[in-house]
């Protein structure tokens, strides 16, 4: 009997260790719940639609439930980006997606640590001030970039309007990638024989004057990807449309609410493959330092309600935007 029982003490114990091991199991088992920071700019169509994107994939590749997001919306304010992601960082996030070049530039200036992938920039190295910069941030940066092909963008421009003799360049002079893109096109125009005038409001008070003054002394209009611009639309295609001006436009949002055309990406794709990239960071799978500025391809759409009201005729490469 004593025998007996010693061999059921020893079971019993045996029991034990295996189901404490399996308690200790299920509990290394369960899945982190990552903290995401989401800086956005301002808001408008290309950046939601970035964001929405972004959120998407991560979502797609870790499970809803194990990602918890904290979104803030900067409403077009550069130090409101500066207060957002200090607080981010004080949250001790897993990783930060800053929406636009401001968001990213208050980000790699409140961290050096936490992983920020940028999305919405048009060209790092003139947003982060890199003078050699050949395609990765490295350190704690990097992301996708919406840069379209602008000298493909310009040649789009002269495809729709071949008798345009003067080009009124649009733009916000406070975005830093907005002049990059302005002086690409300038030249190139300009190399094409084209006479091309500057345009630039400090703010969205400007808008309005500024669009007037250009509407009235160009034959078409550029408005690069603008952060400022695109929050406006409503006002410059009021303004262009009473002057029946045209407006080739650097992204699908601005054409869609004041332009005839634009080469453009699909800023969902674009955000959705931030959010692929996010989740290599996050699980260890890839190390930011490493990875390069990822880009999306462009694609020529038409506001179809803007050309039929100029009488334009759009060559059937053009596909129209949905209303």
């Amino acid at each position: 009997m004593k025998k007996l029982a010693s061999v059921f003490m020893a079971l019993a114990l045996v029991a034990g260790i295996f189901a404490f091991a399996g308690c200790g199991n299920a509990a290394t088992s369960e899945s982190k719940v990552y903290k995401v920071g989401i800086c956005q700019l301002v808001t408008h169509d290309a950046l939601d639609a970035a964001t929405e994107g972004f959120k998407k994939a991560l979502e797609d590749k870790l499970g809803a439930e194990n990602v918890k997001f904290d979104y803030q919306n900067a409403a077009n304010d550069s130090a409101t980006c500066t207060t957002i992601v200090n607080s981010f960082v004080s949250k001790n996030v897993d990783l930060i997606m800053a929406n636009a070049t401001p968001a990213l530039q208050a980000a790699q200036n409140a961290t050096a640590t936490i992983p920020i992938l940028g999305t919405s920039i048009t060209e790092y190295g003139v947003a982060l001030g890199i003078s050699d910069f050949s395609g990765t941030v490295g350190g704690n940066v990097s992301g996708t970039s919406d840069l379209a092909p602008l000298t493909e963008q310009a040649d789009a421009l002269l495809e729709l309007c071949p008798d345009a003799k003067t080009v009124g360049l649009l733009y916000c002079s406070a975005e830093a990638n907005s002049e990059y893109q302005v002086k690409v096109v300038e030249e190139y125009l300009a190399g094409k024989g084209l006479t091309c005038t500057r345009y630039s409001f400090a703010d969205s008070n400007d808008v309005s004057t500024v669009t007037e003054n250009a509407a009235s002394n160009s034959d078409v209009i550029y408005i690069p990807t603008d952060n400022t611009a695109a929050s406006c639309t409503e006002t410059i295609g009021n303004i262009v449309r009473a002057k029946k001006v045209p407006v080739f436009a650097g992204e699908e949002g601005i054409c869609k609410g004041c332009g005839i055309a634009t080469l453009s990406i699909s800023y969902y794709d674009l955000g959705y493959k931030t959010g692929e990239m996010a989740a290599q960071i996050l699980t260890g799978e890839s190390k930011i330092e490493e990875m390069p500025i990822e880009y999306a391809p462009a694609t020529k759409k038409y506001n179809k309600e803007i050309c039929e009201e100029f009488g334009m005729a759009i060559p059937d490469s053009y596909i129209a935007i949905e209303a």
